[in-house]
Order: C-alpha cells, then structure tokens, then sequence
C-alpha cells in the first residue's frame, strides 16, 4: 500500500537562508508537495573578522561556547576547532544547531530536548543561578538579535561576551516573482522560522491583501504571536524543527 502524501497538490513557501532550507524542501517533495525556495534572510559573514579572531585565541579562558544557530556554526567554527580543549562545552539553541555542530565534528553539545529559543536553553539546570555563576561563556551569534540570553545568563552570575560572525539582511533577489506568485494565489502556506523573516515578509510582500490570507506556519510562539498581530488570518503552531513544521503542514491539510 501506497504511502499517504498529505501534501499532494500543494505549493508550500520556505523562507529559510538558502544554506539551511534543503531538508525541509526534501519533506515537503516527499509528501507530495512543492517547494518554493524564497528566503527572507541573507545570510554573510560578518565584514570584521577581528572579534572572531580574538574569541579563538581566547577560548581557552572559556567554560561554555554558546552556537545560537546554525549560520552561527557555520561561520565561527572553522575559526576555533584549532583551539577548542576538552574543558570547553558546546552549547546549541536547539537540535538543528546541535546537529550543525556535530556534522562539523563536535558531537559533545549540550542543548534543550524540547525548544529551540533562548527560554528553552534558559531553562536548563546546568544555567541555574548556583551552577553558572562565575563561569565565562561566550555566545556566537548574528549581528544583533534577542539580548535575553546573555542578560539572564548575567543576572544569574555569569561572565557572557557576544562575538557577532554573520550578518543578516532582506533577500535582495526574487522579489518580484515571489510577490507575482503570491497574487495569483499560488501558495497554500508558508513557514517561517524568525520574527525577522516575518518583518522582511511583510515588507516586501506587505502591500498585497492574499499575504494576509495564506496559512502560516512556525515553530515558535513568539513567531505565532507576532503574525497574529500583523493581521494574518491563519496562524499555525508547530512543533521545533522540519519534523515539526512537515507534521504541522500534514496535518493541516488533512483538514
């Protein structure tokens, strides 16, 4: 007997950076779906490689080295393999960083079973006040973002210091056919994965009433909860990761 393919007929947009969007397209195909590629973030290496540079030559004052994402991996890692020690914890937002990390070689990483946010990691007992105070972390990240990470980490005790390693930006290609496509109603969803995709969504797309319309889905309720209030009409919680989103968009479109 066939396999079900919950997704047949249906157009689904991934907004993921580039990098990161193939396994979720790959679940979307093998459920019958299609794919259509249109990232909201550009993501580039950071233009001051000085930060990096000095956290490397300095990673062996620190206890945790803190991988916000993926991207996060990807662009400093190479930089500090040369100096990681045994003493170091790898530490991951959630499992698709984690699994950045040991595809790169660290498989010792520390990282929430459930979530994938700064609360979810927040919540662990190795960032408890008693464990973590007086510890020095370092967390790798974008240019700017959430500050609830390193604030709580410093209210419970800990020294924290931000190394920035890529920078984020709005898609400066495909535009025009995406906002075409979204028009004549082609999309029957569209997932998103930050709140800052879904601020470059909707200045690009913003203008067009069938934004409003089309299903949303994301596996983050801070995500969820900023659609919400910006007007779109479908909102959908999902579960972490591409399990979750394709599980979400299954079975939404059983209904």
């Amino acid at each position: 007997m066939n396999a079900p393919l919950p997704l047949r007929g249906r157009a689904i947009v991934v907004t993921r950076p580039r990098e990161q969007a193939g396994e979720l397209a790959a679940g979307i195909r093998a459920l019958g779906g299609e794919a259509y590629l249109f990232p909201l973030l550009d993501i580039r290496p950071y233009p001051d490689a000085a930060p990096l540079a000095r956290a490397a030559a300095r990673l062996t004052e620190y206890r945790f080295a803190i991988f916000v994402s993926a991207n996060a991996v990807r662009h400093a890692l190479p930089s500090l393999l040369a100096h990681w020690h045994d003493n170091l914890q790898a530490v991951a937002v959630g499992a698709g960083t984690a699994h950045a990390l040991a595809a790169a070689g660290i498989t010792r990483c520390l990282f929430p079973s459930e979530g994938s946010d700064s609360e979810s990691l927040l919540a662990l007992p190795e960032f408890f006040a008693d464990r973590i105070r007086g510890q020095k972390i370092v967390i790798f990240r974008g240019d700017g973002g959430r500050e609830l990470l390193a604030q709580t980490l410093v209210e419970r005790g800990a020294k924290v210091a931000y190394v920035p390693v890529y920078r984020r930006s709005a898609p400066s290609a495909g535009r025009e056919e995406f906002c075409g496509a979204l028009a004549a109603c082609r999309f029957d969803a569209l997932t998103l994965s930050s709140s800052e995709s879904l601020q470059y969504l909707i200045e690009i797309a913003g203008h067009l009433p069938a934004l409003y319309a089309i299903p949303i889905f994301a596996p983050h309720a801070r995500i969820i909860d900023k659609a919400r209030g910006a007007g779109f009409a479908k909102v959908i919680l999902t579960a972490t990761g591409d399990a979750g989103l394709l599980a979400g968009l299954g079975a939404y479109a059983y209904n």
